[in-house]
């Protein structure tokens, strides 16, 4: 396998009771790259996330992490090989303390590895991750109970979670979901900032517009199928996509970044 390629998904299908919820679904993700997974309603999107990741089992298909054959590893060897993952739904440890929420991944045998066993201080560790990922370590948030956060900084938690075990590779889960626009606005360096040390991302996600604007390439699922694969500014020339989108027609809106798809 080509050493710039990270992850190979190869004809990879699952099925729950008759209805094909991904089938026959491949791909390539180079290092360094931020891939978008987009698609209507019911696509199959967060399966084909859950068969990468091995939180379910495959009917068929290969995938290979960095080279090796991982398609029958359990999600933990799978995270400890540094492939890891965030949720929809996030799950805290609500009544702990925010930086409590790391300490459990910082004594995980990769994040042990990574360093030659040499941790130090778990907590001071802990404590810089959050700020990294945007916590204001001045004003005692990594300290408030994670229950109490709003919905923005869980979704950096839950980040941050994936960033405590060192991963090459994250796939993040609708991370943009419910945020507001200055909330995303806020979120789109520092996926960047992931990217840029190194930190190969894959993305599902509903809000194009923002996703659009840091995604090296684009992959379309409808029906469980892989019907696109391109840039973004190019995605939407794709019959197939604005068909899946949009059931007709198409007028094309200029941004800066490429062309954006709207209703007719």
């Amino acid at each position: 396998m080509n050493n710039k390629i990270i992850l190979r998904v190869e004809n990879v299908s699952k099925s729950f009771g008759g209805i094909k919820a991904v089938s026959g679904v491949s791909f390539e993700l180079n290092r360094g790259e931020i891939m978008g997974v987009i698609g209507p309603n019911g696509s199959g999107k967060t399966t084909l996330n859950n068969l990468i990741t091995g939180f379910i089992k495959k009917d068929g298909g290969k995938v290979w992490f960095n080279g090796t054959d991982i398609t029958n590893w359990p999600e933990h060897k799978i995270a400890d090989a540094g492939l890891t993952r965030t949720f929809q739904v996030m799950r805290p440890y609500p009544t702990l303390p925010v930086y409590k929420n790391l300490i459990p991944p910082l004594y995980s045998a990769r994040a042990r590895r990574s360093v030659g066993g040499k941790q130090g201080d778990r907590k001071a560790r802990a404590i810089d991750l959050l700020e990294e990922v945007g916590f204001e370590r001045d004003a005692q948030v990594p300290y408030k109970l994670a229950g109490s956060l709003p919905l923005g900084y869980l979704k950096r938690l839950e980040l941050c979670r994936c960033l405590a075990l060192r991963p090459e590779l994250i796939v993040c889960d609708e991370i943009f979901s419910g945020l507001s626009a200055s909330e995303i606005a806020s979120m789109l360096p520092l996926m960047e900032k992931l990217r840029d040390h190194g930190i190969t991302l894959i993305m599902v996600e509903h809000r194009l517009r923002e996703l659009f604007r840091i995604a090296n390439k684009v992959i379309v699922l409808n029906f469980g199928e892989k019907i696109a694969e391109d840039e973004p500014k190019h995605i939407f020339s794709n019959e197939k996509v604005h068909q899946a989108y949009f059931g007709g027609e198409v007028t094309y809106v200029s941004e800066d970044n490429g062309l954006f798809a709207s209703d007719q």
